[in-house]
């Protein structure tokens, strides 16, 4: 039988996640020796924010993707990162109440550290939060829409968006497995990550045809989660970072 090992939570409602997924909820809790969370900035940026700069601090399988990744695309990055989580909302099963409970995660870990970087390309809060409430089909739809908008207003390089989300998801899946336990909460949020990843590769097709090499390896990338909630026996850590290199030298 699957052994979980869940994150916790305590911004959803105790009641709706145990209902939904069987989990309690209390605060999501630092790995030893992580750097505390650092404060968003008052004011939105006149340019994107440097590497380094507020966002970075929330999931901690996301750390390495912000400090490695050129400050001109890293306001483009966390842009995405939050995609991440509404379109495994938008791909889930579940109904509206699951969907609203990762989207609201989303906008914890995502937007709430580093909310000047939507404003700044005018990305719209209250249809954030909107969908993040209700969890519907329609508003889902729409936050993604004002997402990806902002994606284009955000500038910075493609690859580099693509490589950083690679390596969210790669970081957050080493938390999906731990001690013969699965944590189908991390599987999930990695998941949101390599959707992201997979749409920011389709979008800069478009623009740069030399880039389609990387649709095979990223789809390879994208079957290693078999199904949208963790199975009984998901797949190594290795197997995604070995796959998550192929898109690297998909790309480079």
């Amino acid at each position: 039988m699957i052994r979980l090992r869940p994150k916790h939570w305590t911004s959803v409602s105790a009641a709706v996640l145990i209902s939904v997924t069987g989990l309690s909820a209390c605060t999501p809790k630092k790995e030893a020796g992580a750097s505390s969370d650092q404060a968003a900035p008052s004011a939105a940026p006149a340019g994107p924010v440097a590497a380094g700069g507020a966002g970075e601090a929330g999931e901690t399988g996301a750390h390495s993707a912000y400090s490695g990744i050129p400050a001109d695309s890293v306001s483009a990055l966390h842009i995405a990162h939050l995609r991440g989580f509404f379109l495994i909302a938008q791909a889930q099963k579940d109904g509206p109440e699951a969907a609203a409970i990762l989207t609201s995660q989303g906008m914890i870990e995502a937007y709430d550290p580093s909310s000047a970087v939507f404003s700044a390309v005018g990305i719209d809060q209250a249809v954030l939060r909107k969908a993040a409430t209700s969890g519907s089909a329609a508003d889902l739809k729409a936050a993604i829409a004002a997402l990806d908008s902002g994606l284009a207003k955000a500038g910075g390089d493609p690859k580099a968006v693509i490589r950083g989300l690679v390596e969210i998801s790669s970081g957050l899946y080493k938390g999906v497995v731990v001690d013969g336990g699965v944590d189908p909460i991390e599987y999930q949020h990695s998941l949101g990550a390599a959707l992201s990843a997979k749409a920011a590769l389709a979008a800069a097709v478009k623009a740069n045809p030399q880039l389609a090499g990387a649709s095979a390896p990223m789809d390879a990338f994208i079957a290693l989660w078999p199904a949208l909630s963790a199975p009984e026996k998901p797949a190594s850590h290795g197997q995604v970072l070995a796959q998550a290199s192929r898109i690297e030298l998909a790309i480079s």
